[in-house]
């Protein structure tokens, strides 16, 4: 097969089922891309530059539209260069995010595509509105409204769409659902497991931690509100007075990855750290930043209670991770979570915003410890049913690519009769979808 990825940071979701292409050691693989974070032999990755970014007179409703249109002009340049070449793909399949797939069709309309679609935006009923600390306003609804331009563009440029979880297609509006297939990246369990024997060291305290310490965890990429960051922190002061043996460890980044941006040089650690700092015993706390993979494997593996707090947002990959390391899940109950964890089945749920239940909950499982064992064995085998990599996410990610190359649909019509039925992935049995006109010009203007 000839296949044509699109991310803008290389390899993006599409790590695992590369290298299972690549294996096979017969596939032709582009991968255009903006940022090429690492190399991957037998891909042949092609980097792309936006001619500009949005003007500054741009209204601010659209300008990550304006942002997305130039990216996909950029791409859908480098997309004619190839095809001038000879590369014509069996398959396309792109992340929407940043609207590099809007114009693929455009340059090859013949070939089917695959998009990735990670989040609608709302002004009600998700993230947005969902914190009182950050309120909605006047503004809000118009500008979110305006946010899914990219998304619109991208679920009808799209042949097919890839979403990770139930609640993420249930965000998307209901005439493109059955377009939408639930299918998530996989967590290799094989490599995240429980470890009895494993320790973490801190460096700059000259402390290793081990599953005989009590280890409080908390982990999100950046920290900040659509993860919990200040209801965590909040907590802090108490947390340590009632448990005057727990090390608290905390991973993550302080840049802002969802939300309003802050002025630079400003970080919610910093805020939050200024707000409750006095009151925190920093020998008990450990800010661990961005870790390599191995050292995040750690920090699961050695902890006694992992905190895990959303909005109704994009479910973390960390939170699947901690279930797969039989970590003991202290969450959230929003949707996202709720979808993969059951109150005192394979974790324990709490109120976003409830710092007592949240405070009550760590006492719990760090006094508990023994008697809600049966529920870290309950959260890895959740994560093996559903969310394995070898065994169930990547076939099914390497079903829907073989079923669109062959020009079929990548379910049945049983399975479009069902939410449920929806998350999986069976043999092709549907003729494919008709394909675009293919006499469109292959002119790409410079806006």
């Amino acid at each position: 097969m000839r296949l044509l990825f699109v991310h803008q940071n290389f390899p993006g979701q599409y790590r695992h089922v590369l290298k299972s292409l690549i294996a096979e050691n017969r596939h032709e693989i582009v991968f255009i891309t903006e940022h090429a974070n690492e190399g991957l032999a037998g891909v042949k990755k092609i980097i792309y530059k936006p001619h500009r970014e949005p003007a500054r007179e741009t209204h601010h409703y659209v300008r990550s539209t304006e942002s997305a249109v130039v990216r996909a002009q950029a791409v859908a340049r480098v997309c004619i260069d190839l095809k001038r070449q000879g590369f014509v793909p069996d398959l396309m399949i792109g992340h929407n995010g940043w609207g590099e797939i809007f114009f693929l069709k455009d340059v090859f309309p013949q070939t089917p595509l695959l998009g990735y679609f990670e989040f609608f935006y709302r002004a009600h009923g998700a993230d947005v509105g969902f914190d009182p600390e950050y309120p909605s306003s006047s503004d809000t609804g118009p500008r979110v409204r305006m946010m899914n331009a990219g998304n619109m563009i991208g679920l009808e440029a799209a042949d097919w769409g890839q979403t990770p979880t139930m609640w993420q297609r249930s965000r998307y509006p209901a005439s493109y659902r059955d377009k939408l297939i639930v299918c998530h990246e996989g967590i290799d369990t094989e490599v995240v497991r429980p470890d009895a024997d494993a320790h973490l060291r801190i460096a700059d305290k000259q402390l290793i931690l081990t599953r005989a310490d009590q280890v409080i965890t908390y982990v999100a990429r950046n920290l900040e509100p659509h993860r919990g960051f200040h209801v965590f922190m909040r907590a802090l002061p108490e947390l340590l007075r009632r448990q005057p043996k727990a090390h608290v460890v905390i991973v993550g980044g302080d840049d802002v990855s969802y939300g309003a941006r802050l002025p630079r040089g400003e970080s919610y650690k910093k805020r939050l750290l200024a707000e409750v700092g006095n009151h925190v015993d920093m020998a008990r706390v450990h800010f661990l930043g961005k870790v390599p993979y191995a050292t995040f494997l750690k920090v699961l593996q050695v902890s006694s209670v992992h905190v895990y707090l959303t909005y109704p947002f994009v479910l973390s990959w960390s939170m699947l991770e901690a279930m797969a390391a039989e970590c003991l899940l202290l969450a959230s109950a929003t949707p996202p979570v709720m979808e993969v964890i059951e109150h005192e089945v394979n974790g324990l749920l709490v109120d976003f915003f409830d710092r007592e239940a949240l405070l009550a909950g760590i006492d719990r499982s760090l006094t508990e410890a023994a008697a809600l064992w049966p529920l870290r064995d309950a959260a890895r085998k959740r994560v093996v049913e559903r969310y394995d990599l070898n065994r169930i996410c990547l076939p099914r990610h390497r079903a829907i690519i073989d079923a669109l190359v062959a020009g079929k649909s990548p379910v049945s019509r049983s399975e479009r009769a069902t939410p449920a039925a929806r998350s999986n992935v069976t043999k092709a049995v549907i003729p494919g979808m008709e394909n675009d006109d293919a006499s469109r010009p292959l002119t790409i203007g410079q806006g």
